[in-house]
C-alpha cells in the first residue's frame, strides 16, 4: 500500500487543487492512504475532513512584512511545526510528500527532503509562491500550469500539467435552461456573470453599483451578480428600491456549474483556479486582478491570457470607472467575444488532476 502526504492550504486556491489531486490518486490507486497536513485554524482544517480525508494541523503562520513582536511568535511556531512535521513523517512513513503551496507545505516539505522522502510540488500561479520557491531545490518534480516557469524553478524538474479544477464545474453542457430557472433569469437575454468568490470583491461590487442606471437601460442583457456574503446585507438594503429587473443580486452561488452555464461573459478576479475554469469552459472573460495578493500574482496570471488575446484585463484601480464601457463594448462586438472564447480554449489543459497524480506515482515507482 502506498502512503502519500498532501500538504498546503490557507485558501481555496490551494485546497481545492489538493483535494482534486487526492481524488485522482484514489481513482488510479484505490488502496492508497492519503494524509493531509495543513495550518491550524485555516479553512483546510474544515474542508478536508468534509471531503472524507484525514488532516493534521501545524501551528505555522506567515511572517509579517514589517518587524513586529508577532514575528517572534511566527518563528517559535515554525520551530514547533518542523518538530511536529518530523513526528508526522516518522509515524505515517509516506512514500512521497506533495506540496501545493501555502505555509503548511514548508515544514513538512523540508523535513521530508531531509529524510530522503521524494517531494513533488504543484504551483498553480504564473508567479511562483514563496513556499514553493524555497522548497523547489529539494523537489524531484514540479508540476506547473503556465509557460516560462523556468524563471523560478530548475527546468529539468518542471512538468506542464495545468491546474486541477473541480469536475462538477466542468459539466455544464445542456444546463443553461436549468441555470436560468434556478437564478430567475431570462433565457432570451445575454448573461454576464460577475463573481468575486465566496467572500466577494469590493471593487467588483462598487463597479456594478456605479453603473446600475446604465445597465438598467441595456436591452436583452442581464447580470447575475454574486457579491459575497460579507457585502450582501448592506447592498440589498442600499439598492432595494433601485435595483433594476435585469440584475440578479445574490450573496453566493449555490450551483457554480449552473452559473457558468448561464454566462456569456464572466467578470472575475484572476486567481489560478478561476482562470483554469474559464479556459476549460471557453468563456469570454474580463479579469480584474486582486491587488491584495502576494507578489501581485493575479496580475501576472491575467497577463498570461491577455498576451495571447484570450481575455480582457482591468486593473483594480480603474475597474470601477471603466467597467460599464468595457462591458458594453464587448457586448456590442460578437466577433471579439468569439475570438476571446477561441483563444482562451487554446489555453485549456484537460485532466490535470490525473496528470499530476501520475507524476506522483511515477516518482514513487522510480525512487524505489
Amino acid at each position: 500500500m502506498k502512503r502519500i502526504i498532501v500538504s498546503g492550504g490557507g485558501t481555496g486556491g490551494h485546497i481545492f487543487p489538493a483535494l482534486s489531486i487526492a481524488n485522482a490518486l484514489k481513482r488510479l490507486l484505490p488502496d492508497v492512504e492519503i494524509l493531509f497536513v495543513g495550518a491550524e485554524g485555516k479553512m483546510e482544517m474544515e474542508k478536508v475532513p468534509e471531503a472524507g480525508y484525514r488532516i493534521v494541523g501545524l501551528p505555522v503562520r506567515g511572517l509579517q512584512r514589517k518587524l513586529t513582536l508577532e514575528n517572534i511568535k511566527v518563528l517559535i511556531n515554525l520551530w514547533k511545526s518542523l518538530r511536529n512535521a518530523k513526528r508526522i513523517l516518522q509515524d505515517f512513513k509516506p512514500d512521497a510528500v506533495v506540496g501545493v503551496g501555502g505555509y503548511a507545505s514548508g515544514p513538512i516539505g523540508r523535513v521530508a527532503a531531509k529524510a530522503g522522502v521524494p517531494l513533488i510540488l504543484q504551483e498553480q500561479n504564473s508567479y511562483a509562491g514563496v513556499t514553493n520557491k524555497l522548497l523547489s531545490r529539494y523537489a524531484c518534480r514540479i508540476c506547473v500550469a503556465y509557460d516560462g516557469m523556468e524563471r523560478f524553478f530548475d527546468k529539468s524538474k518542471i512538468v506542464f500539467t495545468g491546474n486541477p479544477v473541480r469536475k462538477d464545474l466542468l459539466q455544464v453542457q445542456n444546463k443553461r435552461e436549468e441555470g436560468m430557472q434556478l437564478y430567475g433569469l431570462d433565457p432570451m437575454k445575454k448573461t454576464i456573470l460577475v463573481t468575486g468568490g465566496s467572500l466577494g470583491a469590493g471593487t467588483l461590487n462598487k463597479a456594478v453599483k456605479k453603473h446600475i442606471s446604465t445597465i438598467a437601460g441595456w436591452d436583452n442583457v442581464q447580470i447575475l451578480w454574486q457579491c459575497g456574503s460579507y457585502y450582501y446585507n448592506d447592498l440589498s438594503k442600499e439598492l432595494h428600491e433601485v435595483l433594476p429587473k435585469n440584475i440578479c443580486l445574490t450573496a453566493f452561488l449555490k450551483r457554480m456549474d449552473l452559473a457558468y452555464a448561464c454566462a456569456d461573459i464572466v467578470v472575475a478576479r484572476a486567481g489560478a483556479g478561476t482562470i483554469s475554469e474559464l479556459c476549460l469552459l471557453e468563456k469570454a472573460a474580463i479579469l480584474v486582478p486582486s491587488p491584495n495578493v502576494a507578489e501581485d500574482h493575479q496580475t501576472k496570471n491575467a497577463m498570461a491570457l491577455v498576451d495571447k488575446g484570450a481575455a480582457i484585463m482591468l486593473r483594480d484601480v480603474e475597474a470601477e470607472e471603466k467597467f460599464g464601457d468595457t462591458l458594453f463594448s464587448l457586448l456590442a462586438d460578437e466577433t471579439k467575444m468569439q475570438n476571446l472564447r477561441k483563444q482562451i480554449s487554446k489555453m485549456a489543459v484537460h485532466d490535470s488532476d490525473v496528470k499530476i497524480a501520475r507524476e506522483i506515482l511515477d516518482v514513487i515507482n522510480t525512487s524505489k
